[in-house]
């Protein structure tokens, strides 16, 4: 069996690592990741290899040459287009006759991939892949497989909500000729997009072995540092060119002509290159040292990683950091935690370089100077930047002035020189403020900006609409907190941004080396002024503003101190609706509200709804995207029962052959389904889903479970002001009142729960679930949807807390308790064990 090194990659997210070699050269205790992949290779008698090459070819080739050197035959294929990762194989392979063995040239493993051929070859498999286990699989592709190994899944990386599993695929591969062959020549060709969804179309014999040992994606500099403390700590194994000794409290793994002093100290486990020098008086903890390199008198190292040819001075300290080739730091330097110095750098002495700060190649840092940084201010963010379509952070504190000006350039090399951005913000001082910074970053970047000043978020979507613009972005405070900001990001078409598109912005931001302008192509800054007025005769233009004068209902609003208060009296005085306005002035300290606040706000319009004998009541969100209802007897109508009464009301009053709502929504959509004999989609519950698949045009109504709805043509979004007028206008047309209608859904009972959960444990809790759940009728779209006989109950990891979500419907309340409990145990039971 021969193998295929796929050393491709240019390793943007190990950047400033990656700036002068190319990923699979960055070395793990002084080897380049490829050369230890190849040792294993060896170890196995896998000694023909075939590396496929992209990014600075020449080093790899260069070091490695013929192979000879390592007790190998190398050759080597440079793909001259993008074939994608199975056509680059198909490319290198001049003879597709053979089973192979593909692996990845730039990741930490000591997998015994003999065990894995053995397996392999016992199943009598077309393709293998192999699997291993991961506390939290969301960046990886996760794969499903039967009871005998067989693969019946792909999921490419998923949310918390389809992570149905917690087994990944690791991007090895055993393959056998026929599967190969179905690689088409010289064509554009995925391992899991294309070639493995053809294989499982076929019934051809794909299957995925589970594997023990070692496996670690080195895809950030943070992995790429924990791979070093995995070997230290006796995680990883990997073979060393180096005689390992132990002494009192150390172990020491030393290279050739080696010269260590006395009196230097050593604890815990240090790698040591050749030709290094370690001079008196140093204390060296858990580190590696590359070759060529002098380490000075009294230095204190602990927990670092330094390269080749560096020369360190006296009494320099370094914690947690890592030193790239080639740089030299003058005496008394200070390197904090999580400290990179790229290649070639000059740090003066006595200078000090702050915790998280990266120092690119080639620069020179004075003496005595103070180096700091926020490449995220105060690491706040544990996971990731972006979730789902925005970036939320503690205003001034973690969304800074200087984090949004980085994150603007980000966003503007992201979308392009020369494109332009919609830009908008509620009313406070604080979302002005990084609205600023945002524009500056994005001008900076070349891109050009709109700013449309304060407008709700339903108005900024249609102004999408209405321009050539690349993309948009919206600064509020969070509706729930106020101390939180949120920047919601929004594609060309008003749409969210996708989760792909939002990591690629993520790379850039922590990779730091977005393109910037020159001075002659920086972008331009206007101010358009007629988005507000278009808004309002297209919203004229989908209301039958005649039949809803003719009702004369009396309606009281609650503004929620936001923008809607300064476009709705208007609208409503055109459409003759008689409204009595709650909190209808702009009121910054009071656009979030917490759950108690939320609570007597409802209370409050409950309270006037029935004083004032109102034919109803809505709350609108400070961003005017989702509504609440108080009926005409003053009861508050919840998010499930709106959704059901609102679709009861579209489907008498329009023609539709299809809807679509979330997962979780109540069984009573079916119910209404078949008396109006349309069929049902559900989606993932997110506004990106209804979104989408609105746009799509398959759908006639899309309604939600959080106040949100989409009905044709004007909407691009959730717009609580055209739900609001929508809704009275259903009720004109029908003559219904919502306390009238909800008696037609009192069968249904519905609770909910979350059941706290270690993020480490989600992605065993869903793959057990969805073991122990084959037998039973069960949708999985976001988190895992199961049928009983007495109802159904949802399953999802929740994607903001460490939790799972458990909600459940019957048609009555001993049922519904009854699953809640059931399903509340199976989450407890199934975080124990593996």
């Amino acid at each position: 069996m021969k193998a295929i090194v796929m050393a491709g990659g240019f390793g943007t997210r190990l950047r400033p690592l990656t700036i002068n070699v190319p990923k699979p050269m960055v070395p793990i205790c002084n080897a380049p990741m490829m050369e230890h992949v190849v040792a294993l290779l060896k170890r196995h008698g896998i000694t023909e290899i075939t590396s496929v090459l992209y990014f600075q070819a020449d080093a790899i080739r260069d070091y490695f040459g013929d192979g000879s050197a390592f007790g190998v035959s190398m050759s080597y294929a440079k793909p001259d287009e993008d074939f994608g990762t199975a056509g680059a194989v198909r490319y290198a392979l001049t003879d597709a006759s053979e089973p192979v063995l593909v692996i990845s040239g730039d990741l930490a493993t000591d997998f015994d991939l003999s065990e894995a051929i053995n397996w392999h070859r016992e199943k009598q498999s077309e393709a293998t892949v192999l699997l291993t286990r991961m506390e939290n699989p969301l960046p990886y592709g996760i794969t499903i497989t039967d009871t005998d190994g067989r693969i019946v899944r792909f999921l490419e990386k998923p949310s918390w909500g389809e992570a149905f599993s917690d087994t990944i695929n690791t991007g090895i591969y055993i393959m056998e000729p026929a599967a190969i062959k179905m690689i088409p020549p010289r064509t554009n060709f995925d391992f899991s997009q294309n070639l493995f969804p053809l294989l499982l179309a076929r019934k051809m014999g794909l299957y995925g072995k589970i594997m023990t040992g070692y496996w670690k994606d080195v895809g950030n500099v943070d992995e790429y540092y924990n791979a070093h403390i995995d070997y230290i700590e006796g995680r990883l194994h990997i073979d060393l060119n180096a005689e390992c000794s132990e002494g009192d409290g150390h172990t020491v793994c030393k290279g050739k002509n080696v010269h260590i002093d006395n009196d230097v100290k050593l604890t815990g486990k240090v790698i040591i290159g050749n030709d290094v020098t370690i001079q008196s008086g140093a204390e060296l903890h858990n580190c590696v040292i590359g070759h060529r390199s002098r380490i000075g008198r009294r230095c204190k190292i602990k927990g670092t990683i330094i390269w080749s040819d560096n020369q360190i001075g006296d009494e320099t300290v370094m914690h947690r950091s890592i030193v790239c080739d080639r740089s030299r730091l003058g005496q008394n330097v200070q390197l904090l935690d999580n400290v990179i110095v790229a290649d070639d750098c000059v740090i003066g002495e006595s200078a000090t370089v702050k915790a998280n700060c990266k120092i690119w190649p080639g620069k020179v840092v004075d003496s005595g100077a103070i180096v700091s940084s926020s490449v995220v201010w105060g690491e706040k963010w544990n996971r990731e930047l972006f979730s789902d379509s925005k970036i939320t952070g503690l205003g001034l504190t973690e969304l800074t002035p200087e984090m949004s000006v980085k994150l603007g350039g980000a966003f503007g090399a992201f979308v392009g020189m020369g494109e332009a951005v919609l830009i908008s913000r509620d009313a406070s001082d604080t979302s002005r403020l990084l609205k600023r910074g945002l524009i500056s970053g994005l001008l900076g970047a070349g891109a050009n900006v709109a700013d449309i000043e304060t407008l709700p978020v339903p108005v900024v979507r249609f102004g999408m609409t209405q321009g050539d613009y690349a993309a948009g972005i919206y600064v509020r405070h969070n509706p729930q907190d106020y101390r939180l900001i949120d920047c919601i990001f929004f594609d060309r078409n008003g749409l969210d941004l996708p989760t792909v598109k939002a990591k690629k912005v993520e790379r850039m931001y922590f990779g730091e080396d977005f393109e910037r302008a020159s001075l002659d192509s920086i972008g331009h800054l206007d101010y358009p002024q007629r988005v507000l007025e278009d808004y309002r005769r297209g919203f004229h233009g989908e209301i039958d503003s005649d039949i809803i004068k003719e009702a004369g209902f009396k309606v009281i609003v609650d503004h929620s101190n936001g923008a809607s208060s300064q476009i709705f009296p208007t609208l409503f005085f055109e459409l003759g609706i008689s409204a009595t306005e709650l909190n209808a002035n702009l009121n910054p300290r009071k656009f979030s509200a917490s759950p108690e606040e939320h609570g007597q706000a409802m209370v409050q319009l409950s309270s006037i709804v029935k004083s004032l004998n109102a034919d109803i009541g809505f709350l609108l969100n400070s961003a005017a995207e989702k509504l609440m209802v108080v009926d005409e007897q003053g009861q508050p109508v919840d998010n499930q029962l709106l959704l059901l009464i609102v679709t009861d009301l579209f489907l008498q009053t329009h023609e539709a052959r299809k809807i679509a709502v979330p997962v979780d929504s109540s069984m009573g959509i079916e119910e209404l389904a078949k008396e109006y004999g349309v069929e049902v989609v559900r989606v993932a519950n997110d506004h990106l889903a209804m979104m989408q698949i609105y746009r799509g045009g398959e759908v006639d109504f899309v309604g939600g479970t959080r106040g949100g709805f989409l009905q044709p043509r004007f909407q691009v979004g959730a717009d609580a002001m055209l739900s609001t007028v929508r809704i009275l206008e259903m009720m004109a047309r029908t003559r219904t009142q919502f306390g009238a209608a909800r008696q037609k859904f009192a069968h249904l009972h519905r609770r909910s729960v979350s059941v706290p959960c270690p993020w480490s444990r989600k992605g065993t809790v869903m793959r057990k679930l969805i073991t122990g759940s084959e037998s039973k009728d069960r949708q999985l779209i976001d988190g895992i949807r199961i049928f009983e006989d007495s109802g159904w109950v949802l399953v999802a990891p929740d994607r903001q807390t460490a939790a799972f979500n458990i909600m459940a419907e019957s048609t009555s309340v001993e049922n519904t308790d009854q699953l809640v409990a059931q399903y509340r145990e199976l989450v407890e039971t199934s975080q124990h064990g593996d």
